[in-house]
């Protein structure tokens, strides 16, 4: 397996930008998890498919082809040939994808398939159970956090640049529901990983936040040589 660092962390922490700069700064490929059960629950929505049948869940798990890459600075999602970047990102799949990280079918399968995108390239992976489940013995790793009110702001402006109605208060509570489903389920809840860097971003800018893990990747570095 080539290097690879993880950043876990909830909902509207500021993951994915922070993530993408510093992959695009070190020259290592970004991958978010969290995209994949978005797909899932995209695919799911789409098929109308019950979201309790892991026999169909394994079958959209098994056949996802998906290409991340920068565009402008920006990430684009491409799956089955289709451009679905925005679609994924809107609050219904959201709350679906949560649903359906919590079953082990889904789980099992996009475990593996991070692995296997992880053999041949050097990778920051983004999501909730990267450090603890994903790649437990990556030697570098982080939990980027933020208070409820504050992410839920800054996926309120996401939401809201992209042209979407939504309603501050309701995308908040969204976001601490979310929290409460990723931290109670069986599998693979979300907690940091014991060896984890964690990082409170509420009052950090992105550059702030990419600084400090910068710092610590060669203070890591440094100590494993």
């Amino acid at each position: 397996m080539m290097p690879v660092i993880t950043i876990d962390g909830p909902s509207g922490a500021g993951k994915s930008t922070v993530s993408r700069k510093l992959a695009t700064i070190l020259g290592y490929k970004y991958i978010d998890s969290g995209a994949l059960y978005r797909i899932v629950a995209l695919e799911t929505m789409r098929r109308h498919i019950d979201e309790n049948d892991d026999t169909a869940l394994a079958q959209i798990c098994n056949n996802i082809e998906v290409t991340f890459f920068n565009a402008n600075g920006k990430q684009k999602i491409i799956c089955g040939g289709h451009d679905i970047s925005g679609l994924i990102r809107k609050p219904e799949i959201s709350m679906l994808a949560s649903r359906l990280s919590a079953r082990k079918i889904t789980r099992d399968y996009l475990t593996a398939l991070q692995r296997k995108m992880a053999e041949n390239e050097k990778i920051v992976l983004e999501g909730r159970d990267a450090g603890t489940v994903v790649f437990p013995y990556a030697k570098i790793k982080f939990f980027l956090d933020a208070t409820p009110e504050e992410r839920g702001k800054r996926r309120f402006e996401e939401l809201t640049l992209k042209g979407l109605q939504v309603d501050l208060k309701q995308i908040t509570q969204d976001i601490i529901k979310r929290d409460n489903n990723d931290r109670s389920r069986r599998y693979a809840p979300l907690l940091p990983a014991s060896d984890a860097v964690i990082i409170d971003s509420t009052a950090m800018t992105i550059d702030e936040v990419v600084a400090r893990m910068i710092q610590t990747i060669k203070q890591k570095n440094e100590e494993y040589s």
